[in-house]
């Protein structure tokens, strides 16, 4: 057989190419599907982180942002440790970006605070001199939709097994369960900023979009990751 396949190249070719093909799928597939689920320790988003990441898309953060470091010791050196896809395991839609505007996001969270977010997005270039990215101050008089925040996480466990309510991690529970959590969290942030403006809502039982926005900033990074 192995000479008849050695005096007809086309036949041969293809016996290569197919045993080649069967060699390459079983040593990078399963690779390629461990690095594709959820590293160990990563914690789904809360309904605040949640809240505060439609607000970042309807916002259309993502056309200036990324949220992918590469590999790179530029990138590295720069923006923090690479992104690994098992990070994104819980990210529907996957908000990677193809643009580079503003920096990339994807460690926002270890490098900045609170107060450095409130003051950027107030006032860009009173933190960052020269800045082109405009003030988003709307966001402050805005209230952020708790109820759409809560039925996207509530989907996440039901139909994409999220591990919502496990020992150790983000509870959802019920509506009331979450509205708990949602402002209990929100308190955190709203008592690290100086706006004067979103500590009066908050304490009017409001939380602004302004909150919920930067509790998702906070969360980007190794925070995320359940030590």
């Amino acid at each position: 057989m192995f000479s008849w396949l050695e005096k007809n190249p086309f036949f041969f070719t293809i016996a290569f190419l197919l045993v080649f093909s069967v060699a390459g799928i079983v040593e990078v597939l399963p690779d390629f599907t461990k690095s594709a689920r959820p590293i160990e320790g990563l914690k789904p988003y809360s309904v605040l982180e949640t809240a505060g990441k439609q607000v970042y898309i309807k916002e259309g953060c993502y056309a200036c942002h990324s949220q992918l470091i590469r590999p790179f010791q530029a990138e590295v050196d720069r923006y923090g440790a690479y992104s690994l896809s098992g990070e994104y395991a819980y990210d529907r839609p996957f908000l990677w970006g193809s643009k580079r505007t503003g920096p990339d996001l994807h460690r926002v969270g270890d490098s900045r605070s609170t107060d450095w977010h409130s003051n950027h997005m107030w006032n860009p270039e009173s933190v960052v001199p020269g800045s082109i990215m405009p003030a988003y101050k709307h966001l402050y008089r805005k209230n952020a939709d708790f109820e759409t925040a809560y039925a996207e996480a509530f989907t996440q466990k039901q139909v994409f097994n999220v591990p919502y309510d496990v020992e150790g991690g983000i509870k959802l529970g019920n509506m009331d369960e979450a509205r708990k959590a949602y402002i209990q969290e929100a308190a955190q942030i709203v008592e690290d900023m100086k706006n004067a403006e979103v500590k009066a809502a908050f304490e009017k039982g409001e939380v602004q979009e302004i909150v919920a926005l930067i509790a998702y900033l906070n969360s980007l990074g190794q925070g995320r990751i359940a030590k």
